[in-house]
């Protein structure tokens, strides 16, 4: 589970650089932090899509996950003929319910991010990927996994990779809320529902109240 302490740091680097801004600094500071504020959008990969999308979806104030291919260079990717992308779920959130900081906790929590994909999915195409879309997300990004390391919290170094998004292509429809959809499938009963009820049972407080 990520320790308190990190969420705790982050609060008290922002309230630091707050606190020693000039009013010109501050203003500045003020307008860039509105640039996280309207993208409500996040992308991650962390192993088979199927879990990470519903692993998201019980979040507060993540109004939906989809599944879906980024990362590589290859255009209109397929499950059949990823290339070089990876399995990556997109995040829309409500940042006034849930913020970046917080979606980085839910995709560390629910992952090993020291391993090239998730058991029993290994390999590039479920490598651990963060997608920045500013330098707020992306200083986050590095904060929190520079943070990880430095607590030794896991016996080898993370992996994930702090990524610049370009572009995202969604999925076939059969992959969408695959979990939901096929709860009996056997792939889901031994891999994504435990994975999930994992999540579930060490961050209660950030799932909907449904769930």
């Amino acid at each position: 589970m990520i320790k308190t302490v990190f969420t705790i740091s982050l609060l008290s680097i922002s309230v630091f650089i707050g606190s020693c801004q000039s009013k010109k600094d501050q203003e500045s500071t003020t307008k860039n932090s509105s640039e996280l504020r309207p993208s409500s959008y996040a992308y991650f990969s962390s192993g088979c899509f199927w879990c990470v999308e519903a692993i998201f979806e019980r979040v507060e104030g993540v109004t939906e996950a989809v599944s879906g291919y980024s990362g590589g260079t290859e255009k209109n990717p397929t499950y059949q003929n990823l290339g070089s992308h990876a399995e990556t779920v997109m995040v829309l959130y409500d940042s006034n319910v849930v913020d970046f900081p917080t979606l980085l906790k839910v995709y560390y929590g629910s992952q090993n991010p020291t391993t090239i994909g998730q058991k029993p999915d290994f390999g590039s195409h479920y490598r651990s990927i963060i997608f920045y879309q500013n330098n707020i997300e992306k200083q986050f990004a590095e904060n929190y996994k520079a943070m990880l390391d430095d607590s030794k919290k896991y016996d080898n170094p993370v992996i994930t990779e702090v990524m610049a998004f370009e572009k995202f292509w969604k999925a076939e429809e059969y992959h969408q809320n695959y979990e939901k959809l096929h709860p009996n499938e056997t792939y889901v009963k031994s891999v994504s529902i435990p994975r999930l009820q994992k999540f579930q049972r060490l961050f209660p407080k950030l799932l909907k109240k449904s769930h």
